[in-house]
């Protein structure tokens, strides 16, 4: 795997730009807040778990990086208002937003209840707004900016009882074009990520299972699950100028695991992943 910090913060043109990140406080948006830090941008780390965001921007600026840890609940419109003025504060205008914070409540639909239904759609859909609306008036300001919003391979193939995990990023998906639709003539850039199968905190204990890991990874045509550097690489590229031309895109980083339907399909003496 290729980390960004083989490339130089002057070839992305993120040297001393401010670039948001939410969830920054664990795996992807850990991944991304340090991979934005090492190419040279001013990162500031949003999450609901202060002690979370704390410690990885000490790991940052232990480097020698510049990274600023923020409370932040972006399922209220308050808390975020609140952190865009310490951000503003302390580092500058936004430049680059990547909404990623993000949750699950598992359940199937007949059973799952309106309140965790709520919750969900509050921070996986309307948290990206809340903060899209709140970051980009730095853009509109500079008619500059591009933001990045993580959404899911969920959004495009439904998770079965996963409540309203599915319909909340494939919200996502349709809010990123709607925005790039509507803020491209200002200057403001949107594109969507859709991660596959991504090692994190969350999911750390089900490769604790014997097997369990083997059979995930041959579905994919890497042979691998993805690691949070794997989504920070292609977040931190649309966030910079090297993909000024990219607005109202999905980038589905899956290690190909959309592309092996007719593999799974069993075929004696042909596939491998049965």
């Amino acid at each position: 795997m290729t980390q960004l910090t083989d490339l130089s913060g002057q070839w992305l043109g993120l040297k001393e730009r401010v670039c948001v990140v939410s969830g920054a406080g664990s795996g992807i948006g850990a991944a991304i807040a340090r991979g934005l830090s090492e190419v040279g941008a001013h990162v500031a780390l949003l999450d609901k778990n202060l002690e979370g965001a704390q410690a990885v921007a000490k790991e940052i600026t232990a480097k020698g990086f510049n990274a600023l840890a923020v409370e932040c609940d972006i399922s209220k419109q308050d808390s975020i208002m609140v952190a865009a003025e310490t951000v503003r504060a302390k580092l500058g205008p936004c430049t680059s937003l990547i909404n990623n914070a993000g949750l699950l409540k598992p359940g199937a639909l007949e059973e799952v209840s309106i309140e965790d239904w709520n919750v969900v759609i509050g921070i996986n859909l309307t948290g990206y707004l809340l903060c899209s609306k709140e970051f980009s008036k730095d853009m509109f300001a500079q008619n500059k900016g591009s933001i990045v919003h993580i959404a899911s391979i969920s959004a495009l193939h439904p998770q079965t009882r996963s409540g309203a995990y599915s319909p909340s990023k494939a919200g996502v998906l349709l809010m990123s074009k709607q925005m790039a639709a509507e803020w491209g003539p200002r200057g403001v850039r949107s594109n969507a990520i859709c991660p596959g199968m991504i090692r994190t905190a969350l999911s750390a204990k089900f490769y604790e299972e014997p097997g369990f890991e083997e059979k995930r990874s041959l579905v994919t045509a890497s042979r691998r699950i993805g690691e949070p550097v794997d989504i920070a690489n292609p977040a931190i590229f649309l966030a910079s100028d090297r993909s000024s031309y990219m607005n109202g895109a999905e980038i589905l980083v899956d290690g190909g695991l959309g592309c092996m339907l007719m593999d799974m399909v069993p075929r004696p003496g042909y596939n491998k992943t049965n």
